[in-house]
């Protein structure tokens, strides 16, 4: 149910300040409202998978807890992701935990987005390796 209210009133802002709805913006929001993905910024050095689980695991039934590492140091990147069984669980962590302190930082929590795709090649220089 929260769901479908929050949707409605992003469908409701929308049409309010230009009239319409634009497409892509009406999926990217509905993307990721329904996302039970999280990303997690802002981690310290020593925060591993096990505390981001225990940090999270509040929330509901966390699924899986990573923080990304360096592949050549091994050490954090500073940023991670958990999953959950459910979307509820995970906006109800997000709402909870975005602005808390974890490991002595704050943390920022958002919806996980997928990464972006490599852009096509531009043929438009007309091929000179020097532009």
């Amino acid at each position: 149910m929260a769901f479908c209210n929050k949707f409605g009133s992003l469908v409701r802002q929308s049409i309010s300040q230009n009239g319409q709805v634009p497409m892509t913006s009406m999926l990217n929001s509905f993307r990721c409202m329904s996302s039970s993905k999280l990303f997690v910024g802002g981690l310290s050095w020593s925060t591993d998978d096990q505390t981001l689980k225990d940090a999270f695991s509040g929330y509901g039934e966390v699924t899986d807890a990573r923080v990304i590492t360096d592949r050549d140091t091994g050490r954090s990147r500073g940023f991670g992701f958990v999953n959950y069984e459910s979307t509820e669980s995970a906006s109800a962590a997000l709402s909870a935990m975005d602005g808390q302190e974890l490991g002595g930082r704050n943390i920022r929590v958002s919806y996980a987005t997928d990464r972006r795709q490599p852009q096509p090649y531009n043929s438009n220089y007309g091929g000179n390796p020097d532009y």
